[in-house]
């Protein structure tokens, strides 16, 4: 099943966590109609401005996958409302190149920019919430090994 044009499900819904454990990670109707927002809203506006594929590394995380990674039980991914791009070894486009443009270009509702250094993060968060977006951007970062956040500046 296609979520736009360039996703598919199977991208959105992919966990080695998922495989190993033996959890379902199936998304509900309605977490469906996030994910297709979210790739209409954000996925395919970044693919078409790079003009390359676009890895995502976490998308979709079902009630029981995310209790497995011990994921916040606020978390958009839940709702299909959140993913996670990781640009590392593409060979093309950066992760901060990705943060960049989406901060600057596209309606969100959070933008993570996840560890990584002050030049490029490891992975960049974004989530879309129709009619709910804050703007929120953030930089994740560890304390004595936790993840904290703060504003980004």
């Amino acid at each position: 099943m296609k979520l736009s044009l360039h996703l598919s499900m199977a991208e959105m819904i992919r966990s080695d966590t998922a495989k190993r454990k033996g959890i379902s990670n199936t998304p509900k109707p309605e977490h469906l109609d996030n994910m297709i927002l979210l790739a209409k809203r954000i996925f395919e506006p970044v693919r078409a401005h790079f003009k390359t594929a676009i890895y995502i590394s976490s998308g979709y995380r079902s009630e029981a996958l995310n209790k497995a990674i011990k994921g916040s039980s606020r978390s958009q991914h839940s709702k299909g409302q959140a993913m996670d791009i990781d640009m590392d070894g593409s060979g093309t486009i950066s992760n901060s190149d990705v943060f960049y443009y989406i901060k600057g270009n596209l309606e969100f509702d959070q933008l993570i920019w996840e560890l990584g250094d002050n030049y490029n993060p490891d992975w960049v968060h974004v989530s879309y919430a129709e009619g709910k977006n804050r703007k929120e951007v953030l930089v994740a970062y560890k304390t004595f090994g936790i993840t904290r956040y703060k504003p980004f500046k």
